[in-house]
C-alpha cells in the first residue's frame, strides 16, 4: 500500500511540475485524474492526499465506487467525460458534479429536464468533435452556434466545451481552434488534453486536462 500511495502521488506530483515549468497560468488547470477501470481502493490514496477532481467513464461503474466516498467528502468533484445515454441521466445528475459529454438536443433536453425534477443545477462541458470524424461523439463545429443556443435556452450551465482531437493528427492544430471557439462564446473553462497532449491543451487554455495512465499506469 505504502508504495502504491508513493506511485500515485509521485506522478501526481510530476505532472504538477510539468506544468509549472512550461506554462504561465499553470494554477488555472486543473487535473482530472481518469480513475476509470481502477477500484476505488486504487484511487483512495489519491483521495487521501486531498486530490479533488476525478473522471469516470460509465455511470452504474461511478455509481458503485463512488457513492458512498461523496457522503464523507463532499468536496470531491466527479466528472462524467464518458458518452451518457439518455436512460442513465437521472443517475449521472444524482452523483456527478461535471458532465463533459453534451452533444445532442436530445440530451440537453433530458438534462433539463431532470434538473428540474432533482432542483439541482449541473456543470456542462458541449462536447465538439473537433476534428469531424464520423466515428466520434461530439457536434459538428458548424452547428455549435446553433447548439449552444439551444442549451441556453434550456438554462443549462454551460462551463464550457470539450474535444477529444484525432488521434494521428497533430493534437495543437485542433487545440488552437477549440481555444478560438471557446472566446468566441466568451467562456472561461475548457475540457481538453490527456496523458500524451496536456502540455500542448495547456499551451491553448485548456483549464481542465484528463490525465489517466500518467497518473494511475496503463489500464489492465
Amino acid at each position: 500500500r505504502d508504495f502504491f500511495f508513493f506511485f500515485l502521488i509521485s506522478n501526481l506530483n510530476l505532472i504538477k511540475e510539468d506544468l509549472k515549468s512550461k506554462i504561465n497560468n499553470y494554477h488555472k488547470v486543473k487535473i482530472i485524474a481518469v480513475s476509470k477501470t481502477f477500484s476505488i481502493e486504487a484511487i483512495m490514496p489519491l483521495i487521501e492526499y486531498g486530490h479533488l477532481d476525478f473522471g469516470e467513464n460509465k455511470v452504474q461503474e461511478a455509481i458503485t465506487k463512488w457513492a458512498e466516498v461523496k457522503l464523507t467528502k463532499p468536496n470531491i468533484k466527479l466528472h462524467l467525460i464518458g458518452k451518457l445515454q439518455t436512460n442513465k441521466v437521472k443517475l449521472a445528475l444524482k452523483l456527478f458534479d461535471f458532465i463533459h459529454s453534451v452533444d445532442t438536443k436530445k440530451l440537453a433536453k433530458k438534462i433539463a429536464d431532470e434538473e428540474l425534477k432533482q432542483n439541482k443545477k449541473i456543470k456542462i462541458f458541449l462536447q465538439v468533435n473537433i476534428g469531424n470524424e464520423e466515428q466520434k461523439s461530439g457536434i459538428n463545429k458548424d452547428y455549435l452556434n446553433d447548439f449552444y443556443s439551444y442549451c441556453k435556452n434550456l438554462n443549462l450551465n454551460i462551463v464550457s466545451l470539450m474535444c477529444i482531437p484525432p488521434a494521428d493528427d497533430n493534437s495543437e492544430i485542433f487545440f488552437k481552434q477549440m481555444a478560438q471557439l471557446t472566446k468566441k462564446f466568451n467562456l472561461k473553462e475548457l475540457s481538453m488534453g490527456m496523458s500524451a497532449d496536456y502540455i500542448e491543451a495547456a499551451k491553448n487554455s485548456a483549464t481542465y486536462i484528463r490525465v489517466g495512465s500518467n497518473i494511475f499506469g496503463n489500464r489492465i
